[in-house]
């Protein structure tokens, strides 16, 4: 655990936004998808990540996000926000709005598609770390950005007093180690299948997608971890592992996460905005054969799956497209 005080809390939901069939956000149902997460142990939500769909998704609507979370966490989880942007003046608007709007702290993901230098990685983090007092989660994941924060970048922006912690989806475990030990951060893992491979060398906790389905798993892995259980921690691990192939390895976490809320009745529809597209028939039937492996998960009943092939096809055009600026 760093010497920081953590923010942020160690079971983080990368939340999902629940849509309508149509493709505009369901705000009644992300009021209960926040609530049910929160109950099953989530101690944290970052809203507009990835999962969250960010891309597609209008200003507006992100900070809506961050608005309605606070509301209905009233105290009991903190409220991220994440996203960003790969123009780094829209990044620090955004932010600056988020803080306005409430949000408890910012996940601030690598510039994408620009693919700028170590130097340009570094420059877009502080002077967004310098534009809010909020405190800050560096998100490094070079496969979806194109570009990695490299370890020297990473001791570079570790001593800029907003940023307290890294969200990490690139799974080099030496690297891990060796930050925790040379800086302050505190550690996310970014990898649903290595939560506990993270916790057990150090990290602080977990920004999960499969917790938008389970997170109770999680909160037991955290506090086993922090209770120096390891058993607990390995038992839990091991049954959550189906259930995080499910959700992480046949269609995108976002894509697989609403098709299987929907099929346990959790959001009213699983639909995703283009270019995502929920899953075409044999990606879906392998997302249910992972599921028949699921057992004993506790505050999820897959006897009461029925999933919808039909309602989650294809992907929705929204009225307001998300743009840039």
């Amino acid at each position: 655990m760093s010497s920081h005080e953590n923010p942020f809390g160690q079971v983080l939901v990368a939340l999902v936004t629940p849509f309508t069939a149509d493709g505009e956000v369901d705000w009644a149902g992300v009021e209960k998808h926040i609530d049910d997460v929160i109950n099953a142990g989530a101690d944290g939500i970052v809203v507009t990540g990835t999962t969250g769909e960010t891309s597609t998704l209008t200003d507006p609507e992100k900070l809506r996000l961050v608005e309605v979370g606070k509301s209905v966490a009233g105290g009991r989880a903190k409220i991220i926000t994440g996203g960003g942007s790969n123009e780094t003046a829209h990044a620090i608007q955004l932010y600056q709005q988020s803080e306005k709007a409430g949000a408890d702290g910012v996940m601030v993901v690598t510039p994408y598609y620009n693919k700028p230098t170590q130097a340009g990685i570094l420059t877009h983090f502080r002077m967004i770390a310098d534009a809010t007092d909020l405190p800050v989660i560096l998100y490094d994941i070079p496969g979806r950005t194109g570009v990695p924060i490299k370890y020297e970048t990473i001791l570079r922006i570790a001593k800029h007093p907003n940023v307290l912690a890294i969200k990490d989806a690139k799974g080099d475990f030496s690297e891990v180690s060796r930050v925790l030990n040379q800086t302050d951060l505190m550690y996310f893992s970014g990898d649903d299948a290595n939560v506990l491979p993270h916790l057990a060398i150090g990290a602080t906790g977990l920004i999960g997608v499969t917790a938008n389905v389970a997170a109770t798993p999680y909160r037991q892995i955290v506090d086993a971890v922090n209770a120096g259980d390891l058993a607990t921690a390995t038992a839990a691990h091991q049954k959550l592992e189906p259930l995080v192939r499910a959700v992480m390895t046949h269609v995108p976490g976002t894509v697989a996460a609403k098709y299987i809320l929907h099929g346990l009745g959790r959001i009213s529809s699983p639909r995703v905005r283009l270019p995502l597209v929920g899953p075409e028939e044999w990606e879906a039937a392998q997302i249910e054969d992972e599921l028949d492996l699921v057992k004993d998960i506790p505050g999820v009943d897959f006897s009461n799956f029925r999933p919808d092939r039909n309602a989650a096809a294809g992907g929705a055009l929204p009225r307001i497209a998300g743009t840039t600026r």
